[in-house]
């Protein structure tokens, strides 16, 4: 799909100081327009300190946990590459980038996420797994060239042994969770598909693992030319005044398990999270017509609007304040005793940056989620990420009336 008609200048996102603009990146249009149909504003942690080593084509091992945002981190630099130097006339089977993740869930997640990105390109993303009929995966790949290949090994090895697949024209490889591969015994077909691939010093390897132990670090050795390496931390500091309860809740409950909580426990001081901004608009509307003073921070809020929202919230003139991950991270506003997740996020980081709104200076918070049929599966890497489980309840009855 063609993008001539979209510009950068539609897309508006403030200057931070602490913060990486996918904008700063000077990505192609494209992209930068499917980024911004995501609803993605500003980059990451992972992704601020290793995208611009990516695009500047180093290779690169990273140490990240689930949930902090490394897919789209490579799958950015894929596409940026691709976009900047297309390369017409390429036969079936032989992708320029391939994507190798441990299980089949990751796979499908890496490609779905890939597909979304390259939403207004002509590139191809094709997946290889196993579970899935054998002969629809082999007519997909001798339908059309492959740009990016997102695979298991296990299958892939089956497509190479047929020649269905040519890894010699790779240019860019990327291991992502390689410390699972490992512990799954996947490395000796890992190992053989390397081999199949260009080698090291003419494609760019990106290695993402959780932990980088000898083994992990020789095959770094191994596979790798002069890697950097980034390494992002799990933030847990802020977890430790907060107390955490997720409700079981379904999407239709939700907003009145939040009015009750708020009137019924009478508190005042509340920030509100939600992903998108439309949420968070609709939410502060609802709020205010049922009587609740109630302001939205967001990417479309204006600036001088935002600083007297906040004023207004600080003074306690607004009771409830609905904000975005991008305008909630790096407030720092005391007293605020309730954070809500109305919306889980889908970056575990990003929950630990939102419980760090209250139970700041060593006082005591509380950290309210719903998990709903939509977004209840984002609970595992959350515990994961913050390396504990979160006590679970199905509200009571006069909560949700």
């Amino acid at each position: 799909m063609s993008d001539t008609a979209w510009t950068p200048e539609q897309f508006e996102v403030a200057v931070a100081d602490d913060k990486t603009r996918f904008h700063d990146l000077d990505l192609p249009h494209a992209l930068l327009r499917a980024i911004q149909d995501l609803g993605f504003e500003y980059c990451s942690p992972i992704q601020a300190e290793s995208l611009p080593l990516c695009l500047d084509g180093y290779d690169m091992i990273g140490k990240a946990q689930t949930g902090t945002g490394k897919t789209a981190a490579f799958l950015v630099n894929l596409i940026d590459t691709f976009l900047r130097d297309p390369r017409p006339n390429r036969k079936p089977g032989s992708p320029r980038a391939l994507v190798l993740a441990p299980t089949r869930e990751l796979v499908m997640q890496i490609a779905k996420d890939a597909e979304g990105l390259c939403k207004y390109t002509d590139l191809n993303v094709q997946e290889i797994v196993g579970g899935i009929d054998y002969q629809k995966q082999r007519e997909d790949l001798r339908a059309a060239p492959c740009d990016i290949m997102v695979a298991t090994p296990g299958r892939l090895i089956d497509f190479l042994r047929q020649n269905e697949v040519n890894l010699r024209n790779v240019e860019i490889l990327v291991l992502d969770e390689a410390d699972r591969m490992l512990d799954m015994g996947f490395i000796p077909d890992v190992r053989r598909i390397v081999r199949a691939c260009p080698h090291r010093e003419k494609r760019q390897t990106i290695l993402y693992s959780a932990t980088f132990s000898q083994a992990i670090m020789d095959l770094v050795e191994r596979w790798t030319v002069d890697p950097k390496s980034v390494i992002i931390e799990p933030d847990s500091v802020a977890t430790d005044t907060v107390e955490q309860i997720v409700y079981i809740t379904t999407a239709d409950d939700k907003y009145n398990l939040l009015k009750n909580l708020i009137l019924k426990g009478d508190l005042h001081k509340v920030m509100v999270f939600a992903n998108r901004r439309t949420i968070v608009n609709r939410l502060a509307t609802r709020l205010q017509k049922d009587g609740i003073e109630a302001a939205e921070l967001s990417g479309d809020v204006p600036q001088k609007k935002r600083i007297s929202t906040l004023e207004n919230f600080k003074e306690g003139r607004v009771r409830v304040l609905v904000a975005t991950d991008v305008a909630g991270r790096g407030i720092h506003i005391d007293g605020v005793g309730h954070v809500v997740n109305f919306t889980l996020p889908e970056e575990a980081e990003d929950y630990v940056h939102r419980i760090g709104r209250t139970g700041r200076a060593g006082s005591e918070g509380t950290s309210i989620s719903f998990a709903d049929e939509d977004d209840g599966h984002l609970i595992p890497a959350i515990e994961g990420y913050i390396n504990r489980k979160l006590p679970s309840e199905r509200p009571s009855e006069d909560l949700l009336g």
